[in-house]
């Protein structure tokens, strides 16, 4: 009866040239290819497919005994439900980082995909790096709330807009990190029910963006209006419809349509288009551009948008040291919820603040912007001097 295993022998191994498949028993076989090359391989099923697993080239230096050892302990593995390929596979990976680091660089690479700029990576990097440098270097797995706690204290109260920024980012690399099976528990940089209980709830600052008080707005702009240079320009039309400094920077003429500026999504830091009505005395600051000039940006710089700074030095230039562009985004905020009976919802919209549900944006959306219009004709009115007293939005606004 012919031998079931340890078929072949050293010499039949070596003078063996007949290409195919020859067995030694038990699953192993001296593989020998059309060029004349051989290996060893184990043919096993697993999971009713039939699988192939290489055991090395078939040398001369190299023992029969030492193959057939070698397949017996992957057809171990087999039997224990193991899956011998894939664990070779991963033994021959370089090991995997688990620092805190790696995994957010990870998740920064992919979240960089729907980024609108390109800086944002850098800047989450940078935070991180600067506010938490022990959580950067640590093991993901190794971060608790102690640690938490010595990288946001230092700047709870200081800093509160960097301190939850930095809260928030170390909180989203964590659960990355547990999706991945880097860790477990609960995140110990989760606000609600946790750090909440151990910090006071951060007091945010209008400060990074002073505005300027509202009743100083006229003056302001009255002698903005004796300015024509394109950012002095800029500032006027930016005052006049309480918008971003980057999205007037970026405004275009096609983006014009009569008396209504449609600001599109990619501009919007939400994400979705909006359309701003526009007063006459906006109107007029477009009309004030000469013909010619009117295509591609509204606000040309030298080589593209203006630069932020620019408008911001329009300002300083006036005098003005204690209010930024962005301010007046506050200032007629303020305006509206001190001089005008126009509901908060109305103003809120008007800054392109998401307000209430999606069911009451969608019922508010057929007659808010012939609200807004109005209301947006009141600031212009009272941005030109105008309306200096209470204004009184119509019945049912």
């Amino acid at each position: 009866m012919a031998r079931e295993v340890n078929r072949l022998n050293w010499r039949q191994v070596q003078s063996l040239d007949t290409p195919g498949l020859h067995a030694d028993g038990a699953g192993l076989y001296l593989r020998i290819d059309e060029t004349g090359s051989k290996r060893w391989v184990l043919i096993f099923h697993q999971h009713g497919r039939r699988r192939e697993m290489g055991l090395g080239s078939a040398t001369p230096d190299r023992k029969l005994a030492d193959v057939r050892a070698e397949a017996a302990d992957m057809k171990r593995a087999v039997r224990e439900g193991r899956d011998p390929i894939a664990e070779r596979k991963a033994a021959s990976l370089p090991p995997q980082d688990h620092t805190f680091a790696a995994v957010a660089d990870g998740l920064m690479t992919d979240l960089a995909k729907t980024w609108r700029s390109p800086k944002s990576k850098a800047q989450w990097e940078a935070s991180l790096k600067a506010h938490a440098p022990a959580i950067w270097k640590a093991d993901v797995a190794a971060v608790d709330t102690e640690m938490v706690l010595a990288a946001l204290r230092p700047i709870w109260a200081a800093k509160p807009e960097t301190a939850s920024r930095v809260r928030g980012r170390i909180e989203r690399v964590l659960d990355a990190a547990k999706a991945r099976g880097l860790r477990s528990g609960e995140n110990p940089a989760r606000w609600r029910g946790h750090l909440s209980i151990l910090l006071l709830k951060p007091q945010r600052s209008r400060g990074h963006h002073a505005a300027m008080p509202y009743e100083d707005v006229p003056a302001f702009v009255e002698q903005l209006s004796g300015r024509h240079s394109v950012s002095a320009q800029a500032v006027r039309f930016l005052i006049l419809t309480a918008a971003r400094s980057g999205e007037v920077r970026g405004a275009t003429w096609d983006e014009i349509e009569g008396d209504v500026w449609r600001v599109p999504a990619e501009r919007m830091k939400a994400g979705k288009p909006h359309s701003v009505p526009l007063s006459r005395q906006a109107v007029d600051v477009l009309n004030s551009i000469p013909e010619e000039t009117r295509q591609g940006l509204i606000f040309p710089g030298l080589n593209g948008p203006l630069s932020d700074m620019a408008l911001l030095m329009v300002m300083r230039k006036m005098g003005v040291r204690d209010a930024t562009p962005h301010g007046f985004r506050s200032s007629f905020r303020d305006w509206a919820g001190d001089c005008t009976s126009y509901p908060r919802e109305l103003a809120e919209e008007a800054l392109a603040h998401t307000v209430g549900s999606a069911v009451e944006r969608a019922y508010r959306r057929g007659n808010a912007l012939a609200k807004r219009r109005v209301m947006m004709a009141d600031w212009g009115a009272f941005c030109a001097g105008e309306k200096a007293g209470k204004v009184l939005a119509f019945p049912g606004a």
